[in-house]
């Protein structure tokens, strides 16, 4: 479903009420050209035995044309977002709502977006918003990496963002990919998970075997074995980013298993971790989420989020558009729209301060995280 964003909305909360229609940001006024030079009156007719004398010039040479192009107004542009959930998810269809929002106020561009799109139907949703004079098109889903760089370039006059967790080989000069570094953010995690288990087993709940997934895994472990901890972690996949049953009954049998520590790497899923570690009747288990904070969820066992902002990205490869760079890949960071949610909940001092120990140096480059895709049997 289509949905065009409101100019005076900047801010989503989970029960905002999507308006459905907006009036087109307004675009500047032309300026008046130049007025024409008047012309002068001919030179007199020179006599044919000798060729003229070189008139004196009675005005200033022309200026030359700039070299740079001036930077486009925002009525030049349109930006379309294509989800493939809904924007009330309080997750990550929601964040790129406030994105979307976010770009409309801060940079004036007329938006628009479409949820819950499924992969079959990105093509067709994406066409109709380019005939509608969408010359940016968001497509906020690592489901739709592979369809958006193949039809990018079919529209080289249309700006094309997508996300993903690599560069593009040879990719065209009209698409820009946000790399969401997931690995790095998990490694925080990690370790702060192996410095609270009591039982020395924490567990990974993703939602797809997807390279960015083992990645999450791998610097997990990267994370245990820098810390020298006797911890092993057990990681599995629910098959579906937003089935709180399975993820539910996932989270019953680790915590069975003698986990007490979950890190959750999920959408709605998460909803059924939170139900099994709130009614768990032994010992403590604690949990990590991704996106927003979900303390209202479990508050008594929840640890942290790892949060994003993609406005950050959003509104800065939209400045580039702008200005007229080329495509190219952007990479988030601890730096650039990713926070570990602090003050860290149901923890000690100790391992606050390690955690933030942990986060500074990364982002001193300290701590090299290693981006590890290799498939997890």
């Amino acid at each position: 479903m289509r949905r065009t964003l409101p100019v005076a909305l900047v801010f989503l909360t989970v029960v905002s009420i999507i308006v459905s229609a907006c009036a087109p940001a307004a675009t500047q006024a032309p300026t008046s050209p130049p007025a024409a030079a008047q012309p002068t009156s001919p030179p007199a007719a020179p006599e044919p035995t000798s060729p003229p004398a070189a008139p004196e010039p009675t005005t200033p040479p022309a200026a030359e044309a700039p070299t740079t192009p001036p930077a486009a107004s925002a009525g030049d542009y349109k930006l379309a977002a294509i989800f493939p959930g809904v924007v009330t998810d309080a997750d990550y269809n929601t964040l790129g709502y406030q994105a979307v929002t976010g770009v409309q106020s801060d940079l004036g561009i007329e938006t628009a977006y479409s949820e819950s799109v499924d992969v079959p139907d990105f093509e067709r949703v994406l066409r109709e918003y380019v005939d509608d004079g969408y010359n940016i098109i968001w497509a906020h889903g690592g489901e739709y990496f592979g369809p958006t760089t193949e039809l990018a370039p079919q529209f080289p006059d249309v700006h094309f963002i997508v996300e993903g967790d690599s560069p593009v080989e040879n990719a065209p000069e009209n698409l820009w990919v946000i790399g969401r570094n997931f690995h790095t953010g998990f490694y925080a995690l990690g370790a702060l998970a192996a410095r609270s288990t009591k039982t020395g087993r924490i567990g990974y709940i993703g939602g797809l075997t997807l390279p960015f997934s083992y990645s999450e895994v791998h610097a997990v472990e990267q994370a245990i074995s820098d810390l020298g901890l006797d911890v092993t972690v057990e990681p599995v996949w629910v098959g579906d980013f937003s089935d709180p049953t399975k993820a539910n009954q996932l989270a019953d049998a680790m915590i069975a298993n003698g986990v007490d520590v979950i890190m959750g790497s999920l959408n709605l899923g998460m909803l059924g971790i939170f139900e099994a570690v709130k009614s768990h009747t032994g010992e403590k288990v604690l949990v990590t989420a991704k996106y927003t904070d979900k303390t209202e969820f479990a508050p008594e066992n929840y640890l942290t989020a790892l949060l994003y902002d993609f406005k950050v990205p959003l509104i800065e490869i939209i400045k580039k558009i702008q200005a007229g760079e080329p495509g190219s890949f952007y990479e988030m960071s601890f730096d650039n729209g990713v926070t570990l949610q602090m003050p860290l909940q149901n923890s000690t001092p100790e391992v606050q301060a390690e955690i933030e120990t942990v986060l500074n140096d990364i982002k001193s480059g300290e701590i090299t995280v290693v981006k590890d895709t290799t498939p997890i049997e």
